[in-house]
């Protein structure tokens, strides 16, 4: 796999198109991304988790903080609400791309 375009070959979603919120949590502390893929947060913010990598990269979520949408490492969310008990595992297609 060509993991520098995709960070894993699976995903576990909530529905088909990964359109619907799994969990919503708390940042426990501030994060910057390594480049514009990721998603950058300060302790105590809200992040809402689209979607869970699966397979070589399975420390990271893909999720929104504002209205920004990117990946992080699950490790550093505190989950508070969970929106959906269902989880599909889906094929992930060509990540996010930076420009």
């Amino acid at each position: 796999t060509d993991l520098g375009r995709r960070f894993a070959d699976r995903k576990r979603c909530a529905d088909p198109e990964c359109s619907m919120l799994m969990c919503r949590g708390k940042a426990m502390q501030d994060f910057k991304g390594p480049d514009c893929r990721f998603v950058s947060f300060k302790k105590g913010e809200a992040v809402y988790v689209y979607y869970k990598l699966i397979g070589e990269s399975t420390e990271l979520w893909a999720g929104s903080v504002g209205s920004d949408f990117g990946y992080f490492p699950k490790d550093l969310l505190e989950i508070n609400y969970n929106y959906s008990n269902e989880e599909l595992e889906l094929p992930t297609d060509v990540s996010l791309i930076c420009y």
